[in-house]
């Protein structure tokens, strides 16, 4: 090639095929360490959504350092970045409330309080996790409605996670009625809690009398449950059912409200 042809060339022409090489460079860099980072991540066994949120935060900013490097060949970026942050400033602030969830949303994918599946209770609804977004959270009821919960009131709330917990207490409340043989209620439904789906005979449950009610002696039932083999509500369904027949064969009574009405004459 002639080099007295590339002389001729006007100065720009050089940068802007540098620039093209830096850009394409960056481009086939993020692309390759992004790959890579989430084969890491997999051996390592990181959920996939946390390889996703890495492996974007990695390739942005690879491809955005190499933009500005390029851009460098033609002028001066300090005043760009600068001009770039005053309006980022002014931006974020008119969406500080997308911004705030968004951020959320990283966090939650960083922490994992929940995995997608997780029966949980998250601002006041309880449902099963389907989707965590960046901006949002989407749950499916128990009663099938779908919750779209913004990330930073999911983030700044109590979260309770029963799919997490390898057994969990279930407490049922019972009433029997005063002419009661107490010792016989309490082993009557001792005897019957080993029936329930997924029972713990350890912790061993427990049956605690606690208030003279308007028309029954009240008891707690406490027994564990473990969450492989079943969930707190169809726990709670089935001790129902169970305490209820075992009541009912030994002849207990457990009775309805009842109330005394004086009439005057």
């Amino acid at each position: 090639m002639d080099i007295s042809f590339l002389e001729t060339l006007p100065p720009i022409v050089p940068n802007i095929f540098t620039a093209l090489l830096i850009f394409v460079g960056s481009l086939f860099l993020a692309r390759f360490l992004r790959g890579l980072l989430d084969k890491m991540l997999q051996a390592r066994g990181v959920d996939p959504e946390t390889s996703i949120l890495l492996g974007q935060l990695l390739y942005w900013s690879i491809l955005i350092f190499g933009v500005i490097t390029a851009l460098q060949r033609f002028f001066d970026v300090s005043a760009f970045l600068a001009g770039l942050g005053i309006l980022g400033f002014t931006i974020g602030f008119a969406l500080q409330e997308i911004m705030q969830n968004f951020v959320a949303g990283m966090i939650l994918l960083i922490q994992q309080p929940f995995d997608i599946g997780n029966l949980v209770t998250v601002s006041n609804y309880t449902g099963t996790v389907v989707a965590i977004n960046m901006r949002t959270t989407e749950m499916t009821t128990l009663d099938g409605r779908l919750i779209i919960v913004p990330n930073a009131q999911v983030l700044s709330n109590p979260i309770e996670n029963y799919s997490r917990a390898d057994s969990l207490r279930v407490t049922l409340p019972v009433g029997v009625s005063y002419d009661t043989d107490l010792d016989l209620a309490r082993k009557t439904i001792l005897d019957a809690l080993p029936a329930i789906t997924g029972y713990l005979a350890e912790p061993a449950p427990s049956i605690i009398y606690h208030t003279f009610g308007g028309s029954s002696i009240d008891m707690d039932v406490r027994f564990w449950i473990d969450t492989d083999k079943n969930n707190l509500f169809d726990a709670k369904d089935e001790a129902v059912i169970i305490t209820k027949r075992a009541l009912d064969a030994k002849g207990v009574d457990i009775p309805f409200p009842i109330r005394t009405v004086y009439m005057e004459k």
